[in-house]
């Protein structure tokens, strides 16, 4: 009897024995041939990935200013489309065509409160105009950033319109002074980026340059939009390497169309190193176009204003320079026409681009920023959103001032 307790509890010994070996089998993790793990094997693939997306040259963000650095490639083309080997991140967007922007800017120029082209609509359309009626035609014109010469000149255009056709007829009123607008906004100068002009060259470099807070560098994010919806391959270089955020906000931009950025890794580098490594890499890529932005600067900063110069002197250096796009705020008024000449006596201006234009009874610097340079208004803000950046046109600009008809 003895015996068999014996056994018995033997035999359950054994049993839990086995038990507790299977369960250890069981929750041990399994290896792969050669001692590879799950992931060590997942490792393996990032790491493949990372060589296919080197290999593919599609887009590259080239970091300089620490010693050795390479060029790093991201997972995107041009267009949107993902390099060889490489599942995109994120889609890219499309953006707007430039032919249906204008149409929108015309439409919130009419919706807004009290722009100079209405006001001066409701004086001319009264019965009778008096000595201080057409004085406050002049003050209105004043108001709106006309400038004091262009002013006086509507003014006596107008007067002797109302003389010669003593016209009462609002529509009639209003044709003259729509023409009269036209006039002194001056349909006749060229308004085409030289990227767009059939025999421009490859890269067709455009360089940014305005003061602080004008919305410059969003401005270039914007415009690289522009060029994308036109089926344009576009490279930017981050040369405002003194302020932090500003390369990081043009990658923001980059990434969301496919543009590559050439940028610093390292705030203070001379900016004139990143212009010139942008000019090497739109030359290598064979881009349409490369955007160069620059730092802010401050009208009286002679230092920084130089730099200006050094900037466009080393992209020369790869490619010639054939835009330089002034970026001014509408609403900043005459200190943006002051900003505006020492900018163009220290690097020279083709062409301004005015931010914040749509609601803005300023709309006037239009008119006098063209007569002070003779520079033509290429394109215009519209508003916050990404493709609200619109080739300008002088009729549509003026029909958004004056309303419906």
């Amino acid at each position: 009897m003895t015996t068999s307790y014996l056994f018995m509890a033997i035999a359950i010994v054994l049993v839990l024995a086995l038990v507790v070996a299977g369960v250890y089998l069981l929750a041990k993790p399994r290896r792969r041939k050669g001692g590879s793990s799950p992931t060590a094997g997942s490792g393996a693939t990032a790491v493949r990935q990372e060589e296919a997306s080197n290999e593919t040259g599609k887009t590259s963000v080239r970091k300089l200013g620490s010693p050795g650095s390479k060029v790093q490639e991201s997972s995107q083309g041009q267009g949107g489309e993902p390099a060889e080997g490489i599942e995109s991140q994120e889609p890219t967007q499309e953006p707007e065509s430039s032919s249906s922007r204008m149409t929108r800017l015309k439409a919130r120029l009419a919706k807004s409160p009290n722009p100079f082209g209405k006001a001066l609509f409701a004086i001319l359309t009264k019965d009778h105009l008096s000595d201080s009626d057409w004085e406050e035609v002049e003050d209105t014109l004043l108001m709106a950033d006309v400038g004091a010469e262009a002013s006086e000149q509507l003014v006596d255009q107008l007067r002797s319109d109302a003389r010669v056709s003593g016209e009462k007829d609002p529509k009639a009123v209003r044709a003259g002074l729509r023409k009269r607008l036209i006039d002194l906004v001056d349909p006749s100068m060229d308004r085409t980026l030289e990227a767009d002009k059939p025999n421009a060259d490859k890269p067709s470099v455009i360089i940014m340059v305005g003061v602080n807070g004008t919305g410059k560098t969003t401005t270039a994010g914007k415009l690289a939009r522009l060029f994308v919806a036109d089926g344009k391959s576009v490279v930017m270089g981050a040369a405002d390497t003194f302020r932090a955020a500003a390369a990081d906000q043009l990658d923001t931009w980059g990434s969301k169309v496919g543009v590559p950025v050439v940028r610093s890794d390292r705030d203070g580098t001379d900016p004139a190193s990143v212009a010139f490594e942008a000019s090497a890499k739109a030359k290598e890529m064979d881009a349409d176009v490369l955007i160069v932005d620059t730092a802010g600067r401050l009208q009286n900063k002679a230092n920084l204003m130089d730099q200006l110069g050094k900037i466009r002197r080393v992209v020369e250096k790869n490619i010639p320079v054939e835009e330089v796009l002034l970026v001014l705020d509408a609403t900043t008024g005459q200190n943006g026409m002051i900003q505006a000449r020492v900018f163009a006596e220290t690097i020279g201006i083709t062409g301004i681009v005015l931010t914040k234009l749509d609601g803005s009874a300023k709309g006037g610097i239009v008119i006098s920023v063209q007569r002070e340079l003779g520079v033509p208004v290429k394109l215009v803000g519209l508003g916050e959103g990404p493709d609200d950046l619109s080739p300008f046109s002088p009729e549509s600009f003026v029909d958004g001032i004056l309303g419906e008809d």
